[in-house]
């Protein structure tokens, strides 16, 4: 008599009655977990007869690959640019928090700093897997400080730097080590740019071009030496203009080398850019949409005064200022919130809404061969969401880490 074991080993979960996010369209199917990975069900009926060990009932709700958030900077008291005792306590509190916001994977962001801060902090942090501990961490997101001081935002601008003759030494001075680091904002007009793009793009770290008064020659001479993403798209950077659309004209850019993609962050917070400029990026781009939070201290605390690096933020209903100014200072939203706001505000499809957070930040990241997709082999980092896209239950490798009360 068969049992219900499968003859590997290693225990099989299935979730069933739910429609899953597979080939940029939702598929009424079962999906196959083993040791953390997704696997095929034809192989498995084929080979094992097909039991499973566990099974979880999905309701009928949507399955789709955890969200990655490229672009954090802190959260619930946390603030990843304050070099504290307990730095990589603080991620990893951080990291606990928003697995019930559907993020199974982040980069830790560091704003504009002195290089002791970097010297600190970089070397207590190291890349890891997620689990019920919270969120994998994928790598440090440095923006700045190597960035144009008229958009400096609310990054402080006595602790800019520029880039001298070699200007790849500066940035390893003010850095201290690139271990770990996953991706690093600057401004493509700074002298001394280009040599630098080329030399992170050689060492695996992807370059985005933000905080910035680039043209779009400027930008696309970026995106030629490797350049590939955008750091929150219309924030901080030349407003489109049609004569020299400037960083934005990248998304239509025929300039940028056949077969590349360039990715480019969206604060879908219904605060840092109006719908319709949602709207006119996503038509014109949806590819490479990305949405990050950008989320600061501040997020997930009543309003207040709290900190983003060295500055003093202020919280006034859903705005984060810094203090005595009205210069927004990322936001305090939350990923599933980004996804509920560009579904809405776009008018995309819900397959689209939820590629924005999973699929295309790890193309971003160049490691959607693991991350951001259902695929065969994947990594089984999953949310289950219902209709609205209010997150039920976060899994990781297959094990679930979070769930929503009754």
């Amino acid at each position: 008599m068969p049992s219900n074991k499968s003859v590997s080993a290693a225990p099989i979960t299935q979730f069933i009655n739910c429609r899953i996010l597979r080939d940029h369209r939702l598929q009424r199917e079962d999906l196959w977990v083993r040791e953390g990975k997704i696997l095929d069900p034809e192989k498995l009926f084929f080979d094992e007869l097909g039991y499973a060990d566990e099974r979880v009932d999905c309701e009928n709700g949507i399955i789709a690959p955890g969200f990655i958030d490229i672009q954090i900077n802190g959260g619930y008291g946390i603030d990843f640019s304050q070099p504290s005792d307990d730095v990589d306590g603080g991620v990893s509190f951080v990291a606990k928090k928003i697995l019930e916001h559907g993020v199974t994977s982040f980069c830790p962001t560091l704003v504009t700093s002195p290089p002791e801060v970097y010297h600190k902090v970089l070397p207590r942090i190291k890349v890891r897997s997620g689990g019920a501990h919270g969120a994998g961490v994928l790598g440090f997101h440095l923006e700045g400080p190597f960035i144009s001081a008229e958009k400096k935002g609310a990054h402080p601008e006595q602790f800019l730097r520029t880039f001298q003759p070699g200007g790849f030494q500066d940035l390893m001075d003010t850095y201290g080590s690139l271990d770990g680091v996953a991706m690093v904002t600057l401004a493509p007009e700074l002298s001394g740019s280009r040599t630098v793009v080329r030399e992170l793009c050689q060492r695996g770290i992807k370059v985005s071009l933000g905080h910035s008064v680039a043209d779009l020659s400027q930008a696309e001479e970026a995106v030629q030496h490797g350049a590939s993403c955008i750091t929150h798209l219309f924030n901080a950077m030349q407003p489109f203009h049609h004569r020299d659309p400037g960083i934005v004209g990248l998304l239509t850019s025929d300039k940028v080398p056949a077969g590349r993609t360039v990715f480019y962050g969206m604060i879908a917070d219904g605060i840092h850019t109006n719908p319709a400029a949602l709207r006119i990026a996503h038509r014109a781009h949806p590819s490479g949409l990305v949405l990050v939070t950008d989320a600061i201290t501040a997020m997930g605390l009543p309003p207040g005064r709290h900190t983003l690096g060295q500055q003093v933020i202020e919280i006034q209903g859903l705005h984060a200022y810094v203090a005595g100014t009205q210069t927004l200072s990322g936001s305090i939203a939350t990923m599933d919130m980004c996804v509920r706001h560009f579904r809405q505000a776009s008018g995309c499809k819900v397959e689209e809404a939820l590629e924005a957070a999973s699929l295309h930040p790890a193309q971003a990241l160049g490691i959607s061969h693991r991350k951001g997709r259902l695929d065969y082999g994947s990594d089984a980092d999953l949310v289950l969401l219902d209709d609205s896209l209010n997150i039920k239950a976060t899994f990781i490798s297959g094990e679930e880490v979070w769930r929503t009360g009754p």
